[in-house]
């Protein structure tokens, strides 16, 4: 019986995954493939017409806007309180912290975790395998370059890229 249904799963998967191909032109993993980006947005809260690949991590106090696209191996971390406007497009790769254990680390676990919101605005563009540390806020139509390490608040408006991130111009 088992390797009957394991034959089963075989050939229906590579029915699913030709037909996603013939639609789509994409060769997904597993999870993609039988996930719904678009009902996992909905079912944590997430905004109207916001998707999120299987693949990201979501922790804790996530709160993102509409429209917003949240890329494949991505990290959100919401345990200081992570906040995500609209219109967002967070590329593959991408980590946001809202903690760090530095200074529990360097003491030796006797000092605490650090906690602090981070926040990014509406309309807003973030490369692929970017970092933001906890506690920053980045504007609405902003840039993030990709591979860029942010730790720095990013006013509205802003192209940022490096690392750490340093302003390369204004958005026009």
């Amino acid at each position: 019986m088992g390797d009957e249904l394991t034959e089963e799963l075989k050939v229906s998967l590579k029915e699913l995954e030709q037909s996603v191909r013939a639609q789509r032109n994409r060769s997904l993993p597993i999870p993609e493939l039988l996930s719904n980006r678009w009902e996992r947005a909905a079912a944590l809260g997430f905004g109207d017409g916001t998707s999120i690949y299987n693949s990201a991590l979501v922790f804790d106090d996530v709160q993102v806007g509409s429209n917003t696209w949240i890329g494949p191996y991505t990290i959100l971390d919401g345990s200081g309180g992570l906040t995500i406007g609209s219109n967002c497009s967070i590329s593959a790769g991408v980590q946001i912290y809202s903690h760090d254990t530095v200074e529990w680390a360097i003491s030796g676990g006797e000092k605490k975790y650090e906690y602090a919101p981070t926040r990014i605005g509406n309309n807003t563009y973030i490369g692929p395998n970017t970092i933001i540390a906890k506690g920053i806020s980045i504007g609405s139509r902003c840039v993030i370059g990709a591979n860029s390490f942010v730790k720095k608040d990013v006013p509205d408006g802003t192209k940022v890229a490096g690392s750490p991130a340093q302003v390369i111009g204004a958005v026009e």
